[in-house]
């Protein structure tokens, strides 16, 4: 007889994974799109910020931010400047962890970690032994509401009215982070 797998009763754990720009901080606006801050002087935490990721870890979730980055695959910003923020990012906030796609996209670059693409979700999921399925992606683009569809989380959208369409629909939508955690909170206690 063959031995069989052994099922872990060990509960895994939950988290909210959270785009960076539009999400954590104030992201820099150009004809209703946003563009990610470029020098630590320009990263904002958004007032709502603090509290909300408060009250998200005390219910116990692991709080990872996972964002595109892809001026640094084009050049056009380096990689010292975004690890600069993070590092002040984590400094003020109890993020447990940053994954960041650091690829040009545009056709320029083909990855597994480019949201839409699932795969900082994926990665951090089997680092953490997270249980998707009973996780969040919060973000104010298309691209993170079809990652967390991909990844099987349920999505919260952060409606910033930028001028592009979502093309899935998202679980729920809010306003801002507070709003956001405002909904996880009370559907966890459903």
């Amino acid at each position: 007889m063959k031995n069989k797998k052994q099922i872990s009763n060990t509960p895994r754990a939950s988290a909210v994974f959270l785009d960076r720009d539009g999400v954590i901080n104030r992201a820099l606006e150009r004809d209703g799109k946003p563009y990610p801050p470029t020098t630590l002087a320009e990263f904002e935490i958004l007032p709502e910020v603090p509290a909300a990721l408060k009250r998200l870890k005390s219910a116990g979730f692991i709080l990872i931010v996972t964002t595109n980055q892809p001026d640094v695959g084009r050049g056009t910003l380096k990689q010292e400047v975004v690890d600069k923020i993070h590092a002040h990012l984590t400094a003020q906030l109890p993020i447990d962890r940053v994954e960041v796609c650091f690829h040009a996209g545009k056709g320029l670059s083909d990855c597994d970690c480019r949201k839409p693409k699932p795969g900082m979700l994926l990665h951090a999921a089997k680092e953490l032994k997270i249980d998707l399925a009973q996780s969040w992606m919060v973000g104010d683009r298309w691209r993170d509401v079809n990652c967390g569809h991909a990844a099987g989380c349920r999505t919260i959208f952060i409606d910033r009215g930028y001028a592009e369409e979502l093309k899935q629909k998202p679980d729920f939508s809010a306003r801002h982070l507070g709003e956001a955690a405002d909904i996880i909170l009370t559907q966890i206690s459903k």
